[in-house]
C-alpha cells in the first residue's frame, strides 16, 4: 500500500497538474530568489507566478523547512 502524503507534500500532486510544472521546478525557483521570509515568498509567488495561496504557502513550507533541516549543525558537532 502506498503511504500517503501529508504537510505541504500532500499539495504536491495538485499543484503539477494544475500549473503543469514539476515540483522541483518550484523549489529551485524558491531557492534563487533573494527573498527569505514566508509571507514575502508566498505573495512573490502568488503575484509573479500565479499560484493561489494555499498552493504557494504549501511549497514555501515545504522548502523552507527543507533548507532549515539542511543547515541544522549534527548533534554533537559545533
Amino acid at each position: 500500500m502506498t503511504e500517503r502524503a501529508t504537510g505541504p507534500a500532500y499539495y504536491f500532486p495538485s499543484i503539477e497538474k494544475k500549473y503543469g510544472r514539476p515540483i522541483s521546478y518550484w523549489l529551485e525557483l524558491i531557492a534563487s530568489s533573494d527573498l527569505t521570509k514566508h509571507k514575502a515568498l508566498v505573495d512573490w509567488l502568488k503575484a509573479d507566478h500565479g499560484l493561489g495561496h494555499g498552493h504557494a504557502t504549501a511549497l514555501v513550507g515545504y522548502a523552507l523547512a527543507q533548507n532549515r533541516a539542511e543547515h541544522e549543525p549534527v548533534q554533537g558537532q559545533a
